[in-house]
């Protein structure tokens, strides 16, 4: 039991850690459409982006990316989380969401049971998230690596291979969707009555709030938890009370406030961690993603970019975070310091609501803020070096004591790459060959044949096992490698040298 439990835990690292890498390249992108909606919002905040065209193009580009945030991630994973990065994949994962979103669409609901869009379940007016997009690339790469070789009799071999796996991936999300027919109302309803429940607990309930909050941003559920106290399913409607002037002075505003000590500060504190944090070769890559996403979060209080850089490749951080979130929401609650936002915590709405009646003490929001900073950077730098967590930027340092030059310290990329293809079996024992940003990632026959002493005194960082996938924790020289032993694989160099002696 206890081996099993052990697997577990192994295998579930290693898929959270492919997922948040996964997810690099599509979150690489949202900083940028978060600064040109915060500079939009800073222009125009009331109008946001009516009154002046030049900012309603910054508006719009900035929403048309971060309202398919979905597409992206699906997208994301699906190239990921897939044995190699091909174009079938990709188109698999984007079909396979287009598909999962318009059969649980709230047109086609109420086809289902022959009821009117009006009386369709409030849960499938959320359908389109982060999870769902998610999940989707999911499937869409469990599709390429079960399917991606399949071949069919002559006649249907046109359909055979990577041309099946968008085929199949639409028949398995149309499977994937009926499920989520059913309990998809299921987790909205449950965290809608969760909701309703803590609303009655005050400050305490407003902490509960936050760390939820935070807590099921992974998964998209937080949009109905959301609505509980921002808009009116309950009779609540913090954001448009506070922006009304209405409601009860020191408790109107309560479920907002909290947020921005966490996103104009907190996060920020958590960016510079990581940062600092990274591996020197890597300072300078991390440094430019963490400050552009902390500028966004403290701006415009657009979170995403920074928080899914972390949450799937250190989820004890992102728990600590939501913890973290919970406390900020209860002590601003607790001692009535209100602050209000129409977007997103950030500095534009904090400024705004200088002049709402129902704010009070907000310097105090500033002043947490700023011991929050140093909370969140003394705690995660602690946390990342003490359990060695892998962070952006981050990888095991080399412990080799072999000389120089039959390491990754040398250049001569075509001998390291002869050395690391021995000592995973051969080009025979290769079903398949990729690279992330710093790991090679191999699908191999026979993983007995993987001679992980030899692969870590050549300079490897580490080896990751899952099955017949293996990971080789190298470096950003990777690519280099991974070109030379795809050359040696394929037998272009044995070509090449054929080709320079015959002309001879």
């Amino acid at each position: 039991m206890f081996i099993f439990l052990v697997k577990l835990k192994n295998r579930v690292l290693i898929t959270s850690q492919r997922l948040g890498k996964s997810l690099m390249l599509p979150v690489s992108v949202l900083p940028a459409a978060a600064i040109l909606m915060g500079i939009g919002y800073w222009v125009d905040p009331t109008g946001f982006g009516s009154k002046t065209p030049a900012t309603q193009i910054l508006v719009t580009v900035g929403m048309a990316i971060l309202n398919n945030i979905p597409i992206l991630f699906s997208v994301g994973v699906a190239i990921g989380m897939a044995k190699e990065k091909d174009a079938s994949v990709a188109m698999a994962g984007l079909l396979a969401y287009l598909i999962f979103i318009r059969m649980l669409s709230p047109e086609s609901v109420a086809m289902y049971n022959g009821i009117s869009v009006n009386e369709v379940e409030p849960a499938f007016y959320n359908i389109g998230n982060q999870f769902t997009g998610i999940i989707s690339g999911l499937v869409a790469a469990k599709m390429y690596n079960k399917f991606s070789g399949i071949k069919f009799p002559d006649g249907l071999d046109f359909f055979g291979g990577k041309r099946f796996v968008p085929i199949i991936s639409a028949l398995a999300m149309v499977i994937v969707s009926i499920v989520f027919y059913f309990i998809w109302p299921f987790l909205y309803n449950t965290l809608i009555i969760i909701g309703t429940r803590i609303s009655s607990m005050g400050a305490l309930g407003s902490g509960i709030y936050g760390f939820l909050n935070r807590l099921l941003i992974p998964l998209g559920l937080h949009h109905p938890l959301n609505s509980v106290f921002w808009f009116d399913v309950i009779g609540i409607s913090d954001v448009e009370n506070f922006w009304a002037s209405k409601g009860e002075y020191g408790k109107t505003g309560m479920y907002l406030a909290g947020y921005f000590p966490i996103m104009m500060f907190g996060l920020p504190g958590a960016a510079l961690a990581m940062s600092r944090s990274a591996h020197p070769g890597k300072k300078k890559k991390t440094k430019s993603l963490m400050m552009t996403s902390a500028f966004a979060s403290f701006f415009t209080g657009i979170t995403e970019p920074l928080e899914f850089s972390f949450m799937f490749a250190a989820p004890g951080l992102f728990l600590l975070h939501a913890v973290y979130t919970g406390i900020s929401m209860y002590i601003a609650a607790r001692f009535k310091w209100i602050a209000g936002f129409a977007f997103s915590a950030g500095f534009t709405d904090f400024l705004l609501s200088f002049k709402m009646p129902m704010s009070n003490n907000m310097v105090m929001l500033i002043i947490m803020g700023i011991g929050f900073f140093f909370l969140y950077y003394f705690s995660f730098t602690y946390f990342i070096k003490k359990y060695d967590i892998l962070t952006p930027g981050r990888e095991k340092k080399r412990t080799s004591s072999i000389e120089m030059d039959t390491t990754l310290y040398t250049k001569n990329y075509k001998r390291l790459s002869k050395s690391f293809l021995k000592a995973c079996g051969g080009k025979e024992n290769i079903i398949s060959l990729d690279a992330c940003i710093t790991r090679l990632r191999l699908e191999v026959k026979d993983p007995k044949e993987i001679n992980e002493k030899t692969i870590k005194a050549i300079g490897a960082a580490g080896v990751l096992r899952q099955d017949n996938s293996i990971q080789i924790i190298i470096g950003p020289q990777v690519a280099y490698i991974l070109d030379e032993m795809k050359a040696m694989i394929e037998g272009t160099e044995e070509k090449k040298s054929q080709k320079i002696k015959s002309e001879r």
